[in-house]
């Protein structure tokens, strides 16, 4: 990780690997090129986790693994790399990596059914079952731990590419973790499960302008007096793991490091949940802590979009960490807004649009004729062509 000033001004690009012309991270080299000739110096990607299911990296079967559907072609024959390299990663990465690979054994033999519909003693986790899990399978276990070294290598020199042209990577943490991952398996005690493995209460968000219903995100809440009574362990090793791969890290619903939104697991929708006070301070101030030892300060974004209170601003504010702004949202009869260009503060990172948002041009394109004209207004353009890079050039 390389020491990020969030004083420097600087020009970024959000785009995940997956949109790259071979989606995947075959073509980083002449996109770093590209990026460093073009004057841009900090990269935005999402979460390189591996999709449960769908496509969404916001819901992984690991917090830790990467993709290898990213990387491309991944070689049978690891040549490249040596049995004490191999080795060397195996020890740095034992706090997780063999839970995983146990985990996407397991899930394979059972059809890739979730872990939590396993019979009991590989949900359970039984010492004896997963011992042999381990003897039958060896090869297949050491298969998949060789394919993360690979990853974590390739990607190692990408990284040192970047830095060399003077690239910050900028990666995306999702705040929760997907009920059927190796993480929830490994520390069913660290998340409000009940006896059968299932979520008591899931996470979302409480209706809102933009749903009548809320956000059922599904993902199981933490356990947080457990979580605390290990100094965070769990939450550190995850924050460390990013720092390796990435310089900086957006925080993604950072409104959940204060309070989150409690949905009984039978509701179907997020309309019924209470806010429960979240041990943000706590936690980020143990990360605070374990950062100065290393000689550096919390490499952190706040996405702070949507509705934010006073509590979470003071804690943003606490630990220095920068919020967003997005261009999209700014054209509206609200003086202030805080997405408007004149309410944006230093200690902000701004956006024409987001993961979440359809591109400038798209954007544009699906407003009213009045709507338009506003826009166009406001921006003082007289021609619709001329759209897109001005919202580049405002932000």
């Amino acid at each position: 990780m390389a020491k990020f000033d969030f004083i420097q001004r600087r020009l970024g690009v959000l785009l995940h690997p997956t949109s790259l012309p071979s989606g995947t991270l075959e073509d980083a080299f002449r996109w770093i090129d590209f990026m460093s000739e073009s004057g841009l110096s900090v990269w935005q990607v999402l979460p390189f986790g591996i999709p449960q299911g769908g496509i969404s990296p916001y819901q992984c079967l690991s917090a830790f693994a990467i993709n290898p559907a990213l990387v491309g072609h991944i070689p049978t024959s690891f040549d490249e790399l040596s049995e004490e390299d191999f080795q060397e990663f195996c020890e740095q990465q034992r706090y997780w990596i063999d839970d995983f690979a146990l985990y996407m054994i397991i899930r394979s033999k059972f059809d890739q059914q979730p872990w939590f519909e396993w019979p009991a003693l590989y949900k359970q986790r039984d010492s004896k079952t997963l011992d042999e899990v381990k003897h039958h399978y060896s090869k297949e276990l050491k298969s998949i731990k060789l394919e993360q070294c690979y990853i974590a290598s390739k990607w190692q020199k990408i990284h040192d590419y970047c830095q060399q042209r003077d690239i910050h990577v900028f990666g995306d943490l999702p705040i929760f973790v997907a009920h059927d991952s190796a993480d929830v398996w490994t520390h069913q005690e660290l998340f409000l499960l009940d006896r059968k493995g299932l979520p008591s209460v899931v996470a979302g968000v409480p209706p809102d302008y933009f749903s009548e219903t809320g956000q059922r995100w599904g993902n199981p809440h933490y356990n947080w007096e457990a979580m605390q009574s290990e100094q965070f362990e769990w939450w550190m090793q995850r924050f460390h793991h990013n720092f390796e791969w990435f310089d900086l890290l957006r925080i993604d619903h950072f409104r959940g490091f204060d309070s989150v939104w409690m949905i009984d697991a039978s509701c179907e929708t997020a309309i019924d949940g209470y806010w429960q006070k979240f041990p943000g301070d706590s936690l980020l101030n143990t990360l605070k802590n374990e950062m100065a030892l290393r000689g550096t300060t919390l490499p952190l974004v706040a996405e702070d979009l949507g509705v934010i209170t006073d509590e979470v601003r003071a804690l943003k504010k606490k630990y220095h960490l920068p919020g967003m702004s997005v261009l999209q949202f700014s054209f509206d009869e609200h003086d202030d807004n805080p997405h408007k260009p004149k309410n944006v503060k230093s200690e902000t990172v701004i956006y024409t649009g987001t993961h979440d948002n359809d591109t400038s041009l798209g954007w544009f394109r699906s407003l009213s004729e009045d709507v338009q004209q506003h826009v166009l207004r406001s921006m003082e353009v007289e021609n619709s062509d001329q759209i897109v890079e001005k919202m580049i050039k405002m932000v």
